[in-house]
C-alpha cells in the first residue's frame, strides 16, 4: 500500500552535532572520527540528492549563523552558552539553550521542513528527541561511544564517564526510532548494554574518502615532502592525545624496542601527530615529559593536527600507523592509513578488528602491554642479522606487502556506500510512520 506524501528517504534530514563542529579541525580539542563522520556523510547524502542541515554549537562570535558545507549541506550555528571555555562535561546544562536555537530556526519554514532528525552522540540525542516528537518525524541516533563501554576499559588514571551520561544514553536508546553502529560489536553492545531493540539497530560500516586517502606517489615522495629520512622506520601516532588512545603506550614500546634493538636509533623516528583532548587537557605536555623520562626525545616528534591533504601525506610516509586505543567505536584513522597503503598496528578493541584484517593489512594485539607492541614494532624494522647496524631501519619488504593489502582492504569501506545504506535506514524507518501518520493526518 502507498501512502501519498511520503517519500522513500527524506527530502531533507537534521542532523545535530552539539559538542562538536564539521567545520572543526579533527585532532584537536573534541574534534575528531566523528567530525570526519558526519562531514562525509552528510556531503554523500546530499550527492544522493537528500538535503542535510547540521546543527552545532556556536563557539565563535565571528561565525555567520548558516555556512555551506557542500552543495546540499548547511551548517547551522547556535547559540548556548559562552563561545569558549566550556567543556564537553559541561555541555548538558546548555541543552536547554541548543534546543531552543534548534526550534527558532525551524519556527521560520514550513512545519514539514524536516522528514527524519539524525542525532550523534548522545548530547544530540536529547535535542533530537524533542526535536523529532515536536515535529512529529522519526529520530535516527548514532552513539559514536557508549559510557558503560568506556568505563569497562578505562586507561590508567583517566577518569570514568559520569552516571548522568549513562541515564542520558539509556534514555537517548529507548526513545530512538532506529540506532545506527558501526560494527555487529558495537550493535551486541548497545543490547546488552543498554537493552536496545535489536530490531531497530541496524549496522553501518563508516567509510573512508578514497579520493583523498590512497597511495599516491609512494612512501618516499610523502617523506621527501615532510622532510623525513626515506629509510627511517617511522611508527606513526595520528589522532587526538589522551588516555583513551593510549599514545604512552606507543612511546614506553618504542624505549623498550630501543632496549633491545640500540642499532635502530639513528633511523627511528616517531612521529605524533594530534593535540591534547578530553582528560588529557590536564597535563598538556605529560607525552613530552613521557618521551624525556623514557630517554627518547630524540626520536619522537611531536606535530600539532594537520589537515587531511597533509594527514594523507603522514600516513603515505609511515611505516606502520600504532593504535593503541583503549575503546574505539570504529577506528576510521586506521582505514585512513590502510587506504594510503600503510599498515596498521592496533589494539583488538571496538571496530578495529573490522578496520585492520589481522595478519594482512596489520596485526592486531590483546591488551595493552608495551611488551607486546614493542615485539609487533620489531616485525616492522630490518632483522637483526640483516646486515650491519648501519643498515638497520625499515623492514621494506614486511612495510611494502602489508601496505598493498591495506589498500586493498580499506576499499571496502567507501563513503557513497555507507551514505547508501544510511539513506535505506531513512527509508525504512519513514515508511513505518507512515501508517501512523496517515491515521492521524
Amino acid at each position: 500500500m502507498r501512502f501519498p506524501g511520503f517519500p522513500r528517504v527524506p527530502r531533507r534530514v537534521a542532523m545535530l552535532s552539539v559538542h562538536t563542529s564539521p567545520l572543526h579541525q579533527p585532532g584537536t580539542g573534541d574534534a575528531g572520527g566523528m567530525n570526519v563522520y558526519i562531514v562525509e556523510l552528510a556531503s554523500r547524502l546530499a550527492s544522493q540528492g537528500i538535503e542535510v542541515e547540521i546543527f552545532t554549537r556556536a563557539t565563535s562570535g565571528r561565525l555567520p549563523s548558516v555556512v555551506e558545507l557542500a552543495p546540499g549541506v548547511l551548517v547551522r550555528h547556535v547559540e548556548a552558552g559562552p563561545y569558549e571555555g566550556l567543556a564537553k562535561e559541561e555541555l548538558p546544562a546548555q541543552l536547554c539553550a541548543f534546543t531552543h536555537g534548534v526550534m527558532t530556526a525551524w519556527a521560520d519554514h514550513r512545519p514539514d521542513h524536516y522528514d527524519l532528525v539524525h542525532s550523534h552522540y548522545w548530547l544530540s540525542g536529547h535535542v533530537g528527541w524533542l526535536a523529532a516528537e515536536r515535529w512529529g518525524v522519526p529520530l535516527v541516533h548514532t552513539m559514536h561511544t557508549m559510557a558503560k563501554v568506556k568505563n569497562a576499559a578505562l586507561a590508567e588514571g583517566d577518569r570514568p564517564e559520569p552516571a548522568a551520561r549513562v541515564i542520558g544514553e539509556t534514555q537517548v536508546v529507548r526513545a530512538a526510532d532506529r540506532l545506527i553502529a558501526n560494527t555487529v560489536g558495537e550493535a551486541r553492545q548497545l543490547v546488552d548494554h543498554y537493552e536496545a531493540d535489536p530490531d531497530r539497530t541496524e549496522v553501518v560500516h563508516p567509510g573512508v574518502n578514497l579520493r583523498r586517502f590512497h597511495p599516491a606517489d609512494g612512501r618516499a615522495a610523502a617523506r621527501a615532502r615532510l622532510g623525513l629520512p626515506v629509510d627511517a622506520l617511522i611508527p606513526l601516532f595520528a589522532g587526538r592525545i589522551q588516555p583513551l588512545k593510549a599514545p604512552d603506550v606507543l612511546l614506553r614500546a618504542v624505549a623498550l624496542l630501543l632496549r633491545r634493538r640500540p642499532e635502530l636509533r639513528p633511523r627511528l623516528l616517531v612521529p605524533v601527530v594530534g593535540g591534547p583532548s578530553g582528560s588529557g587537557l590536564a597535563r598538556p605536555k605529560g607525552l613530552q615529559k613521557l618521551a624525556a623520562q623514557l630517554g627518547i626525545s630524540d626520536v619522537v616528534r611531536f606535530q600539532p593536527p594537520v589537515g587531511q591533504e597533509e594527514l594523507a601525506d603522514w600516513y603515505r610516509a609511515a611505516s606502520v600507523l600504532v593504535m593503541p586505543s583503549y575503546s574505539e567505536s570504529f577506528g576510521l584513522v586506521a582505514v585512513e592509513a590502510q587506504a594510503c597503503g600503510t599498515p596498521v598496528l592496533a589494539a583488538a578493541v571496538g571496530g578495529l578488528p573490522v578496520a585492520v584484517r589481522d595478519g594482512h593489512s596489520g596485526l592486531l594485539i590483546e591488551g595493552h602491554d608495551p611488551g607486546d607492541y614493542a615485539q609487533a614494532l620489531a616485525h616492522f624494522a630490518t632483522p637483526p642479522s640483516h646486515g650491519t647496524p648501519q643498515d638497520a631501519g625499515q623492514n621494506e619488504e614486511l612495510v611494502t606487502r602489508m601496505g598493498q593489502q591495506a589498500a586493498r582492504h580499506a576499499r571496502r569501506f567507501g563513503w557513497d556506500v555507507a551514505a547508501t545504506h544510511t539513506a535505506e535506514v531513512y527509508g525504512a524507518v519513514l515508511r513505518e510512520r507512515r501508517p501512523l501518520r496517515s491515521a492521524h493526518g
